[in-house]
């Protein structure tokens, strides 16, 4: 009997856990619900993004500003597939979006580069921080923690894939399969999730996201 109980709640456990790594959607439907785009003057969002059937959202990349949810998230996994449809350019992922724009286009977030040669840098925006000592100098207009590890990107118009893992104040970033980032100490360390349009079209898909709490 005791082997018996035992083993029930090993299966329980296991059950629970299953449950609580699947992955959440964060595209599930056509009309983009549960997302907005941010730019000034305001424009909607059904005229700079599109779901297809296939699931692949394609964005515009302008008017210059972001798409972001309208929920809040922390302590969590992100997935995201990205392509450049065309001549590659720049955009971000951006992460813990927290209030904005306060720095020209730009929320206080930390931004995980897309740009094409230098995807992997991470970017604390409008005053978010972290421990690790910037790339740039001090007085740099734009502060850039460069990636550490060689160039993962692959070459313009095929699928990259970027995770970035949110537990408590570190942060860190995976681009198709190799660790480019790490910080700890982030502030602020919850908020929203977003894609940069910095004038370029891009693709996305497979946009998933798995709590860790």
């Amino acid at each position: 009997m005791r082997y018996h109980l035992s083993a029930v709640a090993v299966l329980s456990v296991l059950a629970v856990s299953a449950h609580a790594a699947a992955p959440t959607d964060l595209f599930p439907t056509a009309d983009l619900a549960g997302w907005e785009f941010v730019t000034t003057p305001a424009t909607a969002l059904a005229s700079v993004c599109t779901r297809r059937p296939d699931g692949v959202v394609t964005a515009a990349g302008k008017p210059v500003g972001f798409i972001a949810t309208t929920a809040s998230y922390e302590n969590y996994r992100l997935h995201a597939e990205w392509r450049w449809t065309g001549q590659p350019g720049n955009s971000g992922v951006l992460i813990h979006i927290s209030s904005g724009p306060r720095d020209r286009a730009w929320p206080l977030c930390f931004q995980v580069q897309t740009k094409n040669g230098n995807v992997g840098d991470f970017l604390p925006m409008a005053g978010a921080t972290f421990a690790e000592k910037l790339s740039t100098p001090p007085d740099a207009k734009t502060a850039i923690l460069n990636h550490t590890a060689p160039d993962s990107e692959k070459p313009a118009g095929e699928w990259n894939t970027c995770d970035v893992t949110c537990r408590g104040d570190t942060v860190e970033v995976t681009i198709n399969g190799v660790l480019q980032n790490r910080v700890t100490r982030a502030a602020p360390q919850a908020g929203r999730i977003g894609f940069q349009f910095e004038g370029v079209p891009f693709e996305l898909r497979n946009v998933t996201l798995v709590r860790l709490d």
